[in-house]
C-alpha cells in the first residue's frame, strides 16, 4: 500500500492533482426539506393516508393547549407516520429511529429536519391501546371503500414470534418466592441510613429498579397461580409423572410461554393470530394468544372480525390445527362455510392411554359393545353400565363405567386402571351432523382446490411482517404490549398493500 503522503503520478510520470476530501470543517447550506425525498417516495404515501384518518382519538389526550403555558407537543400524525415508515422498514426500536431522524432523508422529511426525542417516541407506541385498535378498523374502511376487502374467502393462520425474555429466565415458584423475598430486602436497606451511601438520583434509580423488579416477580407469582388452576381443570386426564411438572414463567416477561417454533426449536414465544382476506391479500383480523396450539382459535377469529366488520365472512379456510369438533359446529351455527382438513385424532387418545399406564390389551378397542343391554363387556368379563351422556366437540359421546368394587378385585386392575378409584369407564362415541356434512364436503373437488389456495394467502402477511419488517423478536413485554406490537405491524402491513395497489404520486 503506497504512503498516504506520497505524490502519485500518472502513466507520463506527472504529478496528479486531486480534490482533497476535508473534513474538520463546519458548512452552512441552504436545504430545500420538501426536496429530500422524491415525488414518488413511499414516506409521502403514508404521509398522506394517515393524514386522510380520523386521528381525534390521539390528539384528546394532548394537554398543551393553545393560551396556556407549556411547551408543545409532537404532533401524532407525524408520530404515527413515523413509526408506519420505521416498521416497513425493520426498524422497530425508538433508539434508532431517533438517530435516523439525524440523517435519514426520509425521516427528517417527515420531521422537517428536527429529532424526536426516543422516550416520545417509546411512550406514544403504547399509550394508546383502544385508539390504535380502532384506528386499525378505521384502515379497513378505507380499504374496503377501495374494493380490496369482500370477506367472501378469508384465510386464518397463526404464526410464533419470538418474546423479548430468555428461555433461562424462567423459574419455578419456589425460586421466584425466594428472590422476590431478596428484592424486598433490598428495598428494605436502600431506606438505611447506614446502608452504602449513593448519590440521591443514583439511590432512585436504583429503588425504581427494584420496585419494577419487585413487580415482575408479582407478576410471574399470579401467572404461576393462573397455570396451575388452568391445570387443575385437567387433572383427571394427567398422570402422575405430568402432575409433578412444577410450572414455570419468566422473571422478564412473565405472560410469554414456551412454545414450538421453526424446526422444532422450544422458546418463549407468542402466537400470533391473522385472518386474511383472499382478494387483495389484506389482514381483517389480528389477535394473540398465549397457547402454543393453535385448536380454539377460530372462533375468537372470526368474532374478531365480525366486530370489526358488523358482518361474518362467508367462508373459512384454515389448516389441520383449527378445525376442531367444537369449531366445526360453531361455524356451521353461524352459517359460515369452513374449509379445512379434519384430521384423525386417534392418536391423541392412544397416548393419552398410554400416559395414563394402561396397557394395549386393554384400550377401547377391547371392550365389547351390546346394543341389547346397552353395556360394555371388558376383557375380564365385567360388565360396565351406562353412566352419563353429554355433547362436546360434535360428538354425542355416552360414557359407560364398571363398578368400584368390581375394578379393586380385579387382578387386571393395575393393566386396565390403574390408581383409579371410580373403577373404569369407557366412551361410545358418535359424530353429530355438522361433522358428517363437514368431511363429506371436505371429500369434494371444489372443497379441495380451494384449499389449495390457502398458503398463497395465509402465509403472505407472515412472510411480510418477519422477512420484510422483520419482526422476528418482539421488544415489548406482557401480552397487552405485544398485542400492540403487533397490531402496529399489521397496520403496516395494510397501509403497504394500500401502496401498492391504490396510490397514486402526485
Amino acid at each position: 500500500m503506497a504512503n498516504a503522503n506520497s505524490v502519485s503520478e500518472n502513466r507520463a510520470g506527472q504529478a496528479v492533482r486531486c480534490k482533497v476530501v476535508e473534513r474538520n470543517q463546519l458548512l452552512f447550506r441552504p436545504v430545500d426539506v420538501e426536496k429530500l425525498v422524491s415525488p414518488t417516495h413511499r414516506v409521502r404515501a403514508i404521509w398522506a393516508f394517515v393524514g386522510g384518518l380520523d386521528l381525534s382519538g390521539f390528539y384528546a389526550s394532548v394537554e398543551a393547549v393553545e393560551g396556556q403555558a407549556g411547551r408543545p407537543v409532537w404532533d401524532p400524525r407525524v408520530l404515527l407516520s413515523l413509526w408506519v415508515y420505521a416498521y416497513s422498514n425493520g426498524v422497530n426500536s425508538a433508539r434508532e429511529i431517533a438517530q435516523r431522524c439525524e440523517y435519514h432523508p426520509a425521516y427528517q422529511w417527515l420531521t422537517g429536519m428536527e429529532v424526536v426525542n426516543y422516550h416520545s417516541l417509546a411512550d406514544f407506541r403504547v399509550a394508546h391501546q383502544q385508539t390504535l385498535e380502532e384506528l386499525f378498523v378505521q384502515v379497513l374502511g378505507v380499504l374496503s371503500y377501495h374494493k380490496l376487502i369482500t370477506l367472501k374467502r378469508v384465510m386464518h393462520d397463526g404464526t410464533k414470534i419470538k418474546a423479548a425474555a430468555s428461555d433461562k429466565s424462567f423459574r419455578r415458584q419456589a425460586t421466584l418466592e425466594a428472590h422476590l423475598e431478596a428484592a424486598r430486602q433490598q428495598i428494605q436497606a436502600m431506606g438505611d441510613p447506614h446502608s452504602e451511601e449513593l448519590s440521591a438520583r443514583k439511590a432512585a434509580a436504583r429503588k425504581r429498579a427494584l420496585r419494577d423488579k419487585q413487580q415482575r416477580l408479582q407478576a410471574a407469582l399470579q401467572e404461576i397461580a393462573e397455570l396451575k388452576k388452568n391445570r387443575a381443570k385437567h387433572s383427571e386426564e394427567k398422570t402422575d409423572q405430568d402432575k409433578a411438572k412444577e410450572p414455570r414463567v419468566s422473571t422478564t416477561d412473565p405472560q410469554a410461554r414456551i412454545m414450538i417454533g421453526a424446526k422444532g426449536a422450544f422458546g418463549p414465544a407468542y402466537n400470533v393470530q391473522i385472518s386474511t382476506d383472499a382478494k387483495a391479500k389484506i389482514i381483517v383480523g389480528v389477535g394473540l394468544s398465549q397457547c402454543s396450539s393453535d385448536s380454539g382459535e377460530l372462533e375468537p377469529a372470526v368474532a374478531r372480525i365480525e366486530d370489526s366488520f358488523k358482518e361474518k365472512p362467508e367462508q373459512m379456510v384454515v389448516d389441520a390445527a383449527y378445525p376442531t369438533h367444537d369449531a366445526i359446529l360453531a361455524m356451521a351455527q353461524k352459517a359460515i362455510d369452513l374449509i379445512g382438513p379434519l384430521t384423525d385424532r386417534k392418536q391423541t387418545s392412544v397416548d393419552s392411554l398410554k400416559r395414563r399406564g394402561i396397557s394395549p390389551e386393554f384400550y377401547p378397542q377391547a371392550f365389547t359393545y351390546h346394543e341389547s343391554t346397552d353395556s360394555y363387556r371388558c376383557p375380564a368379563h365385567k360388565t360396565l353400565h351406562f353412566e352419563t351422556e353429554e355433547k362436546q366437540k360434535g360428538w354425542i359421546k355416552r360414557r359407560y363405567r364398571a363398578r368400584a368394587w368390581q375394578c379393586r378385585a380385579c387382578p387386571f386392575q393395575t393393566q386396565c386402571c390403574p390408581g383409579s378409584k371410580k373403577g373404569r369407564s369407557v366412551l361410545r362415541q358418535q359424530k353429530s351432523e355438522a361433522v358428517l356434512a363437514f368431511e363429506a364436503k371436505m371429500k369434494t373437488a371444489e372443497a379441495v382446490t380451494i384449499y389449495k389456495e390457502r398458503a398463497g394467502v395465509a402465509e403472505t402477511p407472515n412472510a411480510w411482517i418477519k422477512d420484510k419488517f422483520g419482526l422476528r423478536q418482539f421488544r415489548l413485554r406482557g401480552l397487552a404490549k405485544v398485542g400492540m406490537e403487533t397490531v402496529w405491524a399489521c397496520l403496516t402491513y395494510n397501509i403497504s398493500q394500500w401502496i401498492r395497489l391504490c396510490w397514486q404520486p402526485v
